[in-house]
């Protein structure tokens, strides 16, 4: 989809602006499409008006307010942030105090810190913004920030160097399909575990064999006969011993995302993960992924060459927010879902 169908950067500014807003924890029924106030950029962040936002497993963990011990960080009975999408393509409208480097006009992408981009503008830090060539397309550049920058820090974590056998579970969501690209760049063998109906798609991305993860577990006789030098666990349902289990000595499993209860949610998987961890030469590294603007410039630069492709499942109107958000929210989407601004 080219820009031509996006909403055009001199788009005018009012006072007030269409937001998605939830007012307490729920599912996507409890966000509601409200005209609220356009926020005011304070010392160190821009307006942006949106372009394009990409949604995340995160958004939804935000959205529930689950694990409930995230909601020390959101806000205990309602997100402190009542618009999700924190993956944006903007541009820049207007500059708080103490910003350099950016001018009105800049087309720019970021992570926003607690969401607000299903909405017509955003306030950002400057600090977490990119510029985004015009050869980059807004809605493949919304597909990056949040996805791209975890599945880079996995890979960092977990040391993937060329001639690696790395093992990808979960390979098909937003996360997935950037940790296999971003693998075989590094020129790593790739196997993957994924739905059968995302095989195809997998291995055109690069990965050398690829099974579907309802026939074949961590620890089943097709994974067994070499061990991997990292495994990057993404679903995040697997035994962490069977786990273990697939790497050699000197191996690493790098655990993106984990399971858990409502309360603590993966708290207790990252703990034992620690315990099972002390003195060993196959440890279980938890991933906590974190905005790097310079790890984003990276993938930009990758996009923009052609050699990093988001895989974009759908794209949803923003009068379909709601829609975009239970596709999301259902566990199924193979790639990203990226919101246009209009």
């Amino acid at each position: 989809m080219s820009d031509q169908t996006l909403p055009s950067p001199q788009a005018l500014r009012t006072d007030s602006m269409p937001a998605w807003r939830q007012h307490r924890y729920g599912e996507p029924d409890d966000v509601v499409l409200e005209t609220t106030d356009v926020p005011a950029p304070g010392r160190g962040e821009v307006l942006l008006r949106l372009r394009a936002t990409g949604l995340n497993n995160g958004d939804i963990r935000v959205m529930r307010g689950e694990p409930r011990l995230l909601r020390l960080a959101f806000g205990m009975r309602r997100p402190r942030q009542a618009v999700r999408g924190m993956d944006a393509a903007a541009t820049v409208v207007a500059l708080g105090e103490g910003v350099s480097g950016l001018a009105v006009g800049d087309e720019v992408i970021g992570e926003l810190p607690a969401g607000g981009g299903l909405a017509r503008y955003a306030v950002c830090p400057a600090s977490r913004l990119v510029p985004r060539p015009a050869a980059l397309d807004a809605v493949d550049a919304a597909a990056l920030p949040v996805a791209g920058g975890t599945a880079w820090q996995a890979l960092e974590r977990g040391g993937v160097a060329s001639g690696h056998r790395v093992l990808v579970i979960g390979a098909s969501g937003g996360v997935g399909t950037f940790a296999v690209q971003l693998a075989v760049a590094r020129g790593a063998q790739v196997w993957a575990l994924c739905g059968e109906r995302s095989r195809a798609l997998v291995e055109e991305l690069g990965a050398a064999r690829t099974f579907d993860y309802r026939a074949v577990q961590p620890g089943a006789l097709e994974l067994a006969a070499e061990p991997f030098d990292v495994v990057i666990d993404i679903a995040g349902t697997a035994p962490l011993r069977s786990l273990r289990g697939l790497v050699g000595d000197g191996g690493a499993v790098v655990l993106v995302s984990g399971e858990g209860g409502r309360v603590m949610g993966p708290i207790g998987r990252i703990a034992a993960a620690s315990v099972l961890s002390i003195g060993s030469k196959r440890p279980l590294r938890p991933l906590a992924a974190v905005a790097k603007p310079d790890v984003l410039a990276e993938l930009v630069a990758l996009t923009t060459a052609g050699r990093l492709r988001p895989r974009i499942e759908r794209r949803f109107a923003f009068a379909q927010a709601r829609e975009a958000l239970a596709h999301v929210a259902a566990g199924h989407a193979v790639g990203k879902v990226v919101v246009l601004a209009e």
